[in-house]
């Protein structure tokens, strides 16, 4: 025997009720891993940058390039971020690299802080 319409009707309702919730549920699932994941990047991207280094030319005529930490904020509009060994090759490249001193990149390097140039920022 055939169920009534309004029966049949109430259980289809009942069922798009709990669709639509388990709909919004997974919307709602959805948008949270967005957002861890979208977290997650920007976390690597952080840790990226704290583990890599840039070099940036003098603006003077006379002046050396100055090697950043990739989180310094002075070279934040240096797009290219070195890695260690490319570091090693631009001291070898530019021997009068200079480092700069407030983001202190020889720390990151596992190196000594270098002495003061004569005539350098840090002098």
């Amino acid at each position: 025997m055939e169920m009534p319409i309004g029966e049949r009707l109430e259980k289809l309702h009942t069922l798009r009720d709990w669709l639509e919730w388990q709909l919004g549920q997974t919307k709602q699932t959805i948008r949270t891993l967005e957002q861890q994941q979208a977290e997650e990047q920007r976390l690597r991207e952080v840790a990226r940058r704290e583990s890599s280094w840039k070099v940036l030319p003098s603006r003077a005529v006379e002046g050396h390039p100055t090697l950043h930490r990739g989180n310094c904020p002075d070279a934040k509009n240096m797009p290219s971020l070195l890695s260690k060994e490319e570091v090693r090759l631009a001291f070898e490249e530019f021997p009068e690299l200079e480092m700069h001193e407030r983001c202190a990149p020889w720390g990151s390097l596992g190196i000594d802080k270098p002495p003061a140039r004569p005539g350098s920022r840090g002098a």
